[in-house]
């Protein structure tokens, strides 16, 4: 239709047409003479003089992207320095008006294309008053002689003035719930629009049907469009988070977030409630009909966006707080149902929610929200790039990260059936499809993070014995066997073919499947293999000396075939196998050379081998239809990240009793255990023998690459007798001991050169009597501390100031949280 109208401009559509683009040409002719006037002037502008303020807001609405076109940097921080008063009038009068905007209602469609430039221009400016450390507190200071003016509370005392940014957060939280605006109005044709705002239950206008709420409204692009908007401001509202360097009051909480969150905040519920709902409801396929998010536009995906990026900045909180309240909650209502009513837990009400929900259907229905959208980029299709796939997944891995750990029923939810399973494929496919991108370190930590978190319950290594079927071909080996060989095997790929600056998660890679190894029946071949492949690549005596931590991951090793070999004997005759044929690595890490002359000569050596290179393998054939892991394009930007603390500092053993329970270690225990004990038990000690090298040399890694620095240390003798004395050696070579003599009669009496018999006579075997007492199953369970918290703080930011690019919030801003790098 409109195409007709454009050729034949007798029917007056053309005309009307090329009037409505002069207007909106002459709209933003008036806005940048007004951005002009305002650079211009030398003298400060009254905060009376409508006529000049209102050149802002009051014409025809202008696109966030012309905005930032219209209002450019230099020009804002021009006024910043030469004409402070009129840059904090500028803030003040945008704020106000917002205000009397939500104090009527916006009844009107001039009102509401008001509030939209209000906000836009806010947009635009906040993120340079926040780089100005003379500035930041402006927002927090009170206007003189505005009384209460700028806020919505008419019984407060009159005497006592609220700082604008509290003004600002509130009348958001209010427009985030206006009728005809960002909500349907349930009330038809009410001339008193301002009574309606002033006595709304926000509880009755939840976006979404959910958690807590049942109805659906209709869906109305307007509203999600206006409500999106509102979050963008919010969000740069707490960005002031990205202004300050991670040094710096690190563990001081952001104020904008603490006070959104506060009882202050009438909205908190519903808007907690409506964010999250919001998110996990959203179905970027629909009905699934091919092409279609090429022909229309989908406003909910941009609101879903923002609306993610908002809850994971709000669920920021102190270390440990968070997480002690969730158990709080989760045993008041186990013991006394009536405690679980008192107000307990963190200041922060969106964590306090989070941490309260547990109804099964809302457990299952936010589980259900995010396995739909982590595993929408592994939708396969007969048609290319017929279906939507959404670019949010990290944004939606920190969400899942902070309700597992903040809300232990969710946690305990996931782990009860294979839906946890819904969540570890797309982890794991992102993990293998992200391992050569090094834009995407921050990606790789996460989800390493979020499997470790989840393998320090029982319930997460048992659900991994069930059977894994093709969903989406991977760039890893073909193979047949459980969720345990998917993720064994796409963390030998990682390691094995991973850039370098993965190297500070090759403990933790390992940490996940000591945990997750006493309750594996059977693994396949292929993982088996791989096991044994990192095994003789790290117990290589040039790479024990290449660093002063690298025994620790031999040490994780011999303990994961030493719960296998004495917990699960019976189904993992693959793994015995592996252990047989490559039986001549255990024997050289028991005769291992301690002597200096050794050492030396293997120093020597060391200069000529190329790294951590020495542990690529040739893997094979990969999946049929499977694409390489890409390195990142030249030119991607990448935010750099935080060091993250070595692994006995983000973990605590727990012993797994008879009963199934654990017990928490105290972390002096293990120091305690003598040497040849060690060895006896079988049960490496690993974190002890971590923190003891620790004393002697110090890890430091640079914000810039996270590598260990080692140019201080040297190997030599004493050093490594330390830790060789204690290898938990004795279960593997008693099984060698018993098993090796037989296998090798059974091929020369019977000529076997099958390997099929050999496997058939290890499954009907037994080793019951002649090995070793089993040792205590240890677990090594993820614990917050300052160090992740920052790790957390400093990626969340990163990501959020990557996506958003349309418009580009905080482009050439002075970030001092992070630093923005070109590969």
């Amino acid at each position: 239709m409109r195409r007709n109208y454009q050729q034949n401009p007798q029917v007056g559509g053309r005309g009307c047409w090329t009037q409505k683009k002069m207007g909106n040409a002459d709209t933003k002719l008036h806005f940048r003479k007004a951005v002009i006037q305002l650079t211009t002037k030398t003298q400060p502008v009254e905060a009376t003089d409508n006529v000049f303020w209102d050149q802002f807001w009051a014409e025809c609405s202008i696109a966030v992207q012309d905005v930032f076109a219209l209002v450019p940097a230099a020009e804002i921080r021009a006024v910043r320095e030469e004409s402070p008063s009129n840059l904090a009038t500028l803030c003040y009068k945008a704020v106000e008006r917002l205000v009397q905007c939500a104090d009527s209602g916006c009844p009107s469609e001039k009102e509401r294309q008001i509030v939209l430039s209000c906000t836009r221009l806010l947009t635009r400016i906040l993120p340079y008053i926040f780089e100005d450390a003379d500035w930041r507190g402006f927002f927090w200071s009170t206007i003189p002689g505005t009384k209460k003016s700028g806020s919505l509370d008419e019984d407060a005392d009159e005497n006592e003035a609220r700082p604008l940014a509290e003004s600002l957060l509130l009348t958001i939280a209010d427009l985030l719930f206006c009728p005809d605006f960002t909500v349907q109005s349930h009330k038809k044709n009410n001339p008193d629009a301002s009574e309606e705002m002033r006595s709304i239950d926000s509880c009755e206008y939840i976006w979404e049907a959910g958690v807590g709420f049942a109805q659906s409204p209709p869906p109305n692009y307007i509203h999600d469009r206006n409500r999106t908007e509102l979050l963008k401001l919010l969000l740069t509202c707490f960005s002031e988070a990205m202004y300050l360097s991670p040094s710096s009051d690190n563990q001081v909480l952001n104020p904008w977030v603490s006070f959104f969150c506060s009882a202050e905040n009438r909205h908190a519920l519903p808007l907690f409630t409506s964010l999250l709902n919001v998110v996990c409801s959203y179905d970027p396929v629909g009905y699934g009909i091919p092409y279609n998010h090429l022909l229309f536009s989908d406003y909910r995906e941009q609101l879903v966006e923002q609306a993610l990026q908002v809850l994971i900045v709000t669920l920021e909180h102190e270390t440990g707080s968070a997480v002690s309240a969730a158990l709080q909650a989760l045993d008041s209502s186990s013991s006394n149902p009536s405690e679980e009513l008192e107000p307990a837990g963190p200041d922060n009400l969106f964590v306090n929610y989070l941490s309260r929900i547990h109804r099964e259907e809302d457990l299952s229905f936010v589980l259900r929200g995010f396995a739909q959208l982590l595993n929408n980029p592994l939708i396969q299709t007969y048609l290319p790039r017929s279906t939507k796939k959404i670019h949010f997944h990290q944004e939606l891995l920190i969400l899942f990260w902070k309700f597992c750990d903040f809300n232990k029923k969710f946690l305990f939810f996931v782990l009860k059936s294979s839906d946890v399973l819904e969540m570890l494929v797309p982890i794991l496919f992102y993990l293998n499809d992200a391992r050569a991108d090094q834009s995407c370190v921050g990606l790789m930590h996460i989800g390493v993070f979020i499997l470790l978190l989840l393998s320090g319950e029982r319930n997460f290594g048992v659900r991994l014995n069930k059977p894994y079927t093709l969903r989406v071909p991977m760039d890893i080996p073909v193979f047949t066997g459980t969720h345990a060989d998917l993720l064994i095997v796409i963390f030998h790929k990682i390691i094995t073919c991973g850039h370098q600056r993965l190297h500070p998660l090759f403990d933790c890679l390992l940490t996940i499947i000591v945990n997750i190894s006493p309750y594996l029946k059977s693994l396949s071949m292929v993982a088996a293999n791989k096991l044994l492949h990192l095994l003789e690549a790290f117990s290589t005596p040039w790479y024990l000396l290449s660093a002063p931590q690298n025994h620790n991951l031999v040490f994780f090793l011999l303990e994961v075939f030493n719960n296998i070999i004495q917990y699960q004997f019976d189904g993992n005759f693959n793994l015995v196998y592996a252990i047989i044929r490559k039986r001549n690595v255990f024997h050289q890490l028991a005769n291992l050379p301690t002597d200096e002359a050794s050492i030396q000569k293997t120093l020597q050596k060391k200069k000529n081998k190329s790294g951590i290179s020495r542990l690529n393998s040739t893997d094979g054939e990969s999946m049929e239809g499977s694409r390489p892991a890409a390195p990142a394009e030249p030119g991607t930007l990448k935010a750099t990240l935080e060091a993250t603390p070595g692994i006995d500092k983000i973990t605590e053993k727990s012993q797994v009793s008879e009963d199934g329970t654990m017990v928490a270690l105290p972390r002096s225990s293990s120091p305690a255990t003598p040497p040849h004990h060690g060895a006896i038990n079988g049960a490496s000690d690993t974190e002890s023998n971590s923190e003891r090298d620790s004393e002697v040399f110090t890890r430091s890694r640079s914000r810039m690459s996270s590598v260990s620095s080692t140019a201080a240390w040297t190997a030599n003798s004493g050093w490594m007798l330390s830790w060789k004395s204690r290898l938990p050696l004795q279960t593997i070579m008693r099984l060698l001991q018993v098993l090796v003599p037989q296998v090798e009669k059974i091929c020369i009496d019977k000529g076997l050169t099958d390997e099929s018999e050999i496997l058939k006579f290890l499954q009907h075997g037994t080793l019951v009597g002649l090995l070793p007492v089993p040792h205590p199953i240890l677990i090594r369970k993820y614990q917050a501390n300052s160090g992740t918290a920052m790790w957390f703080r400093t990626y969340m930011w990163g990501v959020i100031y990557l996506r958003n690019v349309d418009p580009p919030i905080w482009y050439d801003t002075d970030i001092r949280l992070f630093e923005i790098h070109r590969i």
